[in-house]
């Protein structure tokens, strides 16, 4: 694989392609795009020319100090490359740098270990997204 890693800070025309691919054509998803991300800083990685991963991070927090990690996906036959996790860890820098001290996601509950393998611990909070049960869950970036 020939990997590069950009940062965006709006969705370019190959994010919304893979999360078009991803979220509403695969997963069947309605709602993928809002007005966070006009906002959020959005990681986009290549395989060659080939758009293979995203996701998105921003803070509703006045003090900087909580961030949200959204719209994590991988191209169909570039899962179990660990892909994912380079996003997640990309995100995770961003956020440090910008002052995080925690992140959060709203996980489907079916990837639920994968982000608990990163660190994640869930909360409480299940709640259903567009007939998907997802769970918030929580990590410190930084004490």
């Amino acid at each position: 694989m020939d990997l590069r890693i950009y940062l965006y800070n709006k969705p370019v025309s190959d994010i919304k392609a893979l999360r078009t691919e991803v979220f509403i054509k695969e997963q069947g998803f309605e709602n993928e795009f809002d007005e966070i991300d006009n906002k959020a800083t959005h990681v986009l990685i290549y395989d060659g020319k080939v758009p293979v991963a995203t996701g998105r991070l921003f803070s509703e927090d006045e003090n900087g100090e909580e961030y949200i990690i959204g719209r994590v996906c991988v191209k169909k036959e570039y899962r179990d490359k660990k892909l994912g996790k380079r996003v997640i860890m990309a995100l995770e820098e961003d956020a440090r740098k910008m002052g995080g001290r925690r992140v959060s996601v709203s996980a489907q509950c079916r990837v639920q270990g994968f982000y608990e393998a990163l660190g994640y611990s869930a909360t409480d909070d299940l709640h259903d997204d567009e007939g998907v049960p997802h769970v918030t869950m929580i990590k410190t970036i930084r004490k």
